[in-house]
């Protein structure tokens, strides 16, 4: 019988091809035979092989197939050399004082910048400490506010590292303490003039370095200098030596929002004030009864002068001028009964205070006689009239007063007396502990201190 037993044949597709009857291949009846098969065998070999080719094209010993459905996965994107971390605020943290500073560390850095936003994506200025070790707002942040800080560090490879803290400000708080100046923006002050920064309440000892940190004080040309606190809610600052002639002062007390133990910092102050182009001083001596007056060292009038007698002496000390009023009254002490030899109650011309007590500089014609001979006043330098308005035309507030050789010491603190102890003690009254030539006595700042 024929084609049993065998098994069927297959084209090159893998197709039954069976048999006819007579024994003749399927195949050969369709035109199709062996060769034939073989031939598209080796097409289909070569589309296979191209395909293959194609899939790896690309790069020298293969590449990887970057599609989907298979494939090699792409190589790992290489890792900046520099690196931050912020410290501060932690990201997520509320209740932040609104005083805060981005503080941050950098590692293989070339560069490092800090940006500032609100919830809005409005940007915050600020500038980095001198130190690097924060970056400070330009002015307070708002109060109950989203913000977001982003740190971006850049090393040698040029590849950035960015690192961001997003964090809320605590709520408007009631118990607000105010920072107020006796200097006023864009005035002109003498040589001896101090800032003085004053506190509608007492800072707490252990938060008086906190509010130092935050006074950025620039002064052109760079001076030494120094805060002292003459009390809890009075700082002063003075230069090592008088301002020389001409400096221009800046200073940003970035006060609001400073934790102050239970009570927070309530506004920001900024002064930008300048130091008179000269130099007038005026020195008192007891011995000659005699005022001289000098600009740049030059003597320009000697004045005959009348002191504080026996019972009321004059202070000698260093003073500065503090205020200055073409008239005003005067007024004994009220424990001093009218028709008391020492009560008085009148209009006093051309007056310059020295201190708190009492004691001025102004023209005194009812004692000429006396003035360049002895002392007849209660505490003040009686000069004559001509004398007393000529002096109020040159006068600047700030200008040194020195007196010498009274029977009364200056006490601390009766007027602006920031002159009359030694720098060294004077930078004692400082929440920071002072070092020789630094500037302004404080930590760095945005703004480099003078």
């Amino acid at each position: 019988m024929v084609g049993q037993g065998r098994a069927p044949r297959t084209g090159w597709n893998g197709e039954d091809m069976g048999t006819f009857r007579d024994g003749t291949p399927q195949a050969r009846r369709t035109g199709l035979d062996r060769r034939g098969a073989v031939r598209r065998g080796r097409f289909g070999l070569l589309a296979v092989a191209l395909l293959l080719a194609l899939s790896g094209c690309g790069g020298s010993g293969g590449g990887h197939w970057s599609g989907t459905g298979g494939g090699s996965a792409a190589p790992p994107s290489k890792q900046p050399v520099a690196s931050s971390e912020i410290s501060f605020p932690a990201d997520g943290a509320s209740d932040v004082p609104a005083s805060a500073e981005i503080a941050f560390t950098s590692k293989n850095a070339d560069k490092t910048t800090v940006e500032l936003a609100d919830a809005d994506g409005k940007a915050v200025q600020g500038s980095p400490r001198g130190d690097g070790t924060s970056w400070v707002p330009a002015k307070q942040l708002a109060w109950g506010t989203k913000y977001t800080a982003t740190v971006t560090s850049t090393g040698s490879d040029g590849l950035p590292a960015v690192k961001k803290t997003t964090f809320t400000t605590m709520a408007k708080p009631a118990n607000l303490v105010r920072i107020s100046s006796q200097l006023a923006d864009r005035a002109t002050y003498g040589v001896g003039m101090p800032i003085i920064l004053g506190f509608n309440a007492d800072i707490p000892k252990d938060k008086r370095a906190d509010v130092q940190k935050r006074l950025f004080l620039t002064t052109t040309p760079p001076q030494e200098g120094a805060w002292s606190w003459f009390s809890g809610h009075e700082l002063h600052f003075r230069p090592k030596e008088y301002w020389q002639t001409g400096t221009k002062i800046d200073l940003r007390a970035a006060f609001g929002g400073v934790p102050l133990g239970g009570k927070f910092g309530g506004n920001d102050l900024t002064i930008d004030a300048a130091i008179r182009p000269d130099k007038l001083m005026m020195v008192t001596d007891n011995a000659t009864h005699t005022m001289t007056v000098t600009k740049d060292g030059q003597v320009l009038k000697t004045i005959p002068v009348s002191l504080g007698k026996d019972s009321t002496p004059s202070s000698s000390g260093s003073m500065i001028v503090m205020v200055k009023k073409e008239q005003d009254w005067f007024d004994s002490d009220p424990s001093v009964p009218v028709g008391d030899p020492d009560y008085y109650h009148e209009i006093v011309y051309w007056t310059m205070r020295l201190t708190w007590g009492g004691q001025f500089i102004h023209s005194a014609p009812w004692s000429v006689d006396s003035q360049g001979k002895r002392n007849v006043s209660h505490g003040c330098t009686n000069i004559s009239e001509p004398n007393g308005k000529w002096l109020y035309g040159l006068v600047m507030l700030g200008d040194p007063v020195i007196v010498k050789g009274t029977s009364r010491k200056l006490d601390w603190g009766d007027g602006w007396t920031d002159w009359n102890v030694s720098f060294e003690q004077y930078a004692k009254g400082s929440a920071i502990p002072y070092q020789p030539g630094q500037n302004g006595g404080a930590a760095p700042s945005p703004s480099t201190s003078g």
